[in-house]
């Protein structure tokens, strides 16, 4: 294809672009030209990407009107590539924190985390709430008080998954999970609890893992119906164990988008995870069971795996809190190694308080499993009241932060209102450069990852075992070249060095967490999956810095659009700055959680009747 090579953007150096709110920096709205297929049209799609002959011109086309060639391919960048993004320890100076010991085991730094949650009791018996979600400190004194069991809630919670996926509901929020293991866990739970000797909060309260992650005693699918016959599960990952360590009931493997190559959440093999506020919308991709199960009451908390947004975006369209740590923070041995420098284990949770008991399990800063240049301190924040934390400056992108729908602009716009009405934040304008560049940038990283960590596997595979948009990503993957891919790393360069410069000036990234909220599920996406690349692109627009450039992410439910469907706000932060991430997170959740809503779908495990 060298003789129809397109001209390339010339960028110009870092230190030229100005990032103040009056930027001439143009900003690129996705102008994504692909139409929604779905059924027979996917499949017929992905005969034609994989023919020798039409698949090379499609491809060309593809990358062609989508920019790609334009703004990656063949673009000139003086900026040396950054293959990992990995940030030093930089001495970070964070307000109202407690430094952790680097020596405890996970549940001394559960206890540690549960000894600064000072203001959620308070917060609790004294305001009003629409609809409130049992958190799992409330799992943890109901267990010691004896008002429910460990193993009750396990019965509670096994006829609630079995009516989920009766056909009035079709949840399909599980891949796998295993009656007689729960209640093995839940018993042996009890009992401690019986003899005064829970291992930690986190003693008996459900907790789901995403099918990306190892967990005994489950295959490891990763969404697809081959995988764990050619890579076996045999020991828990790294972040399971730490939660298994602190006596937690570990429930199941949650449903996936395939291979994660989505972000709907539509599984042709096991079904589509509806969304809980309303199940005729999909839950979002690819972390959607996770985020399902926490939305629908069946688990205060769910492990999660972000590659590009998976764990923030259904988050935001289930109306729950998504927390995505630095690159590094948490162990990333035992996940399926699909993304191995933008993937990242998150937490999905009902408030942010389950968010930050699970990030101190899970997280660890001991040698063992960071990389030798990177040695962070972990922080966690004391949450004493909403406003412990002052003077916080928050970045708004006005361009980038208003290419949503009207319903999330203004429900967004309103909730920064609000924190500056309340706390006095101040809002910084900026400008984030080249919004479309990076997002480009990302996907050509993330897909030529997810096709070299399977490359060893497709020749012998069967392509009917996938799902038809699983193997139109899978051809596009493969269709980046190695020019192409030093480019994106020559832009994640050139990214981080624009974001420490925003970073000098603020505390925060502020922006919706996706560009629209849950949209329809149809039918003929249930058996093939479906392609509807302009929607994915609204929902990941917001999502590509915390994992292109390893920077830690959190959003909020802030509200509801006029269908009712949850909107979500995003927070992204300096490297390591979890603490001050979850203190904001906090503060926004305070001021919006007393109008929460109850899903369509919702199960209470403590109602006995």
């Amino acid at each position: 294809m060298g003789i129809f090579k397109d001209k390339g953007v010339v960028y110009k150096p870092v230190s030229y672009v100005d990032l103040g709110p009056h930027s001439h920096d143009v900003y690129i709205s996705p102008k994504v030209k692909a139409p929604r297929m779905a059924g027979f049209l996917v499949t017929i799609f992905a005969w034609f990407l994989e023919s020798r002959i039409f698949g090379p011109i499609l491809l060309y086309i593809l990358k062609k009107d989508n920019l790609i060639h334009r703004l990656v391919s063949f673009a000139d960048l003086e900026e040396s590539p950054v293959f990992v993004p990995l940030h030093p320890d930089e001495g970070l100076e964070e307000q109202q924190i407690k430094c952790i010991e680097s020596d405890l085991s996970p549940p001394e730094q559960v206890q540690k985390a549960t000894e600064c949650l000072q203001f959620s009791e308070y917060m609790v018996k004294n305001r009003k709430f629409s609809f409130y979600r049992w958190t799992i400190m409330d799992y943890s004194k109901a267990y010691t008080s004896g008002r429910i069991t460990p193993r009750l809630v396990a019965d509670q919670f096994v006829a609630a998954v079995r009516e989920s996926s009766k056909p009035e509901f079709q949840m399909s929020f599980f891949i796998d999970y295993n009656i007689e293991d729960i209640l093995k866990q839940a018993t042996e739970s009890t009992l401690r609890y019986e003899q005064g000797q829970a291992l930690s909060v986190l003693d008996g309260v459900p907790i789901a893992i995403k099918d990306e992650i190892d967990c005994l005693p489950y295959p490891t699918t990763g969404g697809t119906k081959w995988l764990h016959k050619v890579r076996q599960c045999t020991d828990d990952a790294c972040c399971v164990k730490r939660l298994r360590l602190c006596g937690a009931l570990l429930v199941g493997k949650t449903n996936m988008h395939e291979l994660g190559a989505g972000t709907s959440g539509i599984n042709p093999h096991y079904g589509a995870t509806r969304n809980p506020y309303d199940r005729t919308k999909v839950a979002g991709g690819s972390s959607s069971g996770s985020a399902a199960v926490v939305s629908s009451g069946l688990c205060p908390a769910a492990l999660g795996v972000d590659g590009g947004g998976s764990v923030r975006m259904p988050a935001a369209l289930c109306g729950v809190v998504g927390l995505k740590p630095t690159f590094g923070r948490v162990p990333h041995s035992g996940v399926l190694p699909l993304n191995w420098t933008v993937g990242m284990v998150g937490i999905l949770a009902g408030t942010v308080e389950d968010a930050f008991i699970v990030y101190a399990a899970i997280s660890d800063q001991s040698r063992t499993h960071q990389p030798t240049t990177v040695s962070p301190k972990l922080h966690f924040p004391l949450l004493k009241s909403p406003n412990t934390v002052s003077n916080i400056k928050l970045a708004k992108s006005v361009e980038w932060f208003n290419d949503c729908t009207e319903d999330i602009k203004v429900c967004c716009s309103r909730a920064m209102d609000q924190l500056y009405k309340h706390y006095g934040w101040e809002i910084v304008e900026v400008t984030v450069p080249e919004i479309e560049v990076m997002r480009l940038a990302h996907y050509l990283t993330i897909g030529s990852e997810c096709s070299n960590a399977i490359a060893c596997h497709l020749e012998k595979l069967d392509m009917a075992e996938l799902g038809g948009d699983a193997r139109v990503a899978l051809s596009v993957y493969g269709a980046f070249n190695s020019r192409e891919y030093l480019n994106a790393q020559k832009i994640r360069n050139r990214q981080m060095q624009f974001h420490k410069n925003i970073f000098a000036k603020a505390d925060v990234i502020v922006t919706p967490t996706t560009g629209v909220t849950a949209y329809t599920l149809y039918d003929d996406a249930l058996k093939t999956g479906e392609l509807d690349y302009i929607n994915g692109a609204a929902l990941v627009r917001y999502q590509i810095s915390g994992n292109f450039l390893g920077l830690p992410a959190v959003t909020v439910p802030v509200g509801y659009d006029k269908l009712g469907l949850p909107i979500g706000l995003q927070f992204i932060g300096r490297p390591w700055s979890e603490a001050t991430l979850i203190h904001i997170a906090f503060a926004m959740q305070a001021l919006c959680i007393s109008d929460y809503k109850k899903p369509q779908v919702f199960y209470d495990l403590f109602n006995q009747d």
